[in-house]
């Protein structure tokens, strides 16, 4: 096997170039409403569908974490809710998916938070 490749001898660039710029985070710090505005661009009827979606969504995975009585099923629909969150770049669900991974199922004040979360998104 020839090592001539991995020997400093000519120059290599990268194929994906690092950012060396703060900018280069700037969508992950994007709040919820943001993220999907910039998913829908110009179009109101695809804003309207996808806040439509994530509630939808928000509103059955709340709905499963509250039936859930054992520790397998809870942490399914809090997994669930954290990937929800990573997908729309909204890291206040992020953090109360993670409470929620980090209490006994049926807590009263986690699946208070996240209804509350859930209604303000939902009236807004």
């Amino acid at each position: 096997m020839s090592d001539e490749y991995h020997s400093g001898g000519r120059y290599k660039p990268r194929l994906n170039p690092l950012s060396h710029s703060i900018g280069a985070m700037a969508f992950a710090t994007f709040d919820l409403d943001a993220t999907i505005a910039a998913a829908a661009g110009e179009d109101a009827a695809l804003l309207g569908e996808l806040r439509a979606v994530f509630g939808e969504s928000l509103t059955r995975q709340i709905d499963l974490l509250r039936r859930a009585r054992c520790d397998g099923n809870w942490n399914v629909a809090a997994m669930r809710l954290k990937g929800l969150g990573a997908s729309f770049h909204a890291p206040e669900l992020i953090r109360l998916a993670d409470q929620a991974l980090d209490s006994a199922p049926g807590e009263p004040v986690v699946i208070r938070d996240l209804e509350r979360f859930a209604g303000e998104f939902l009236t807004a």
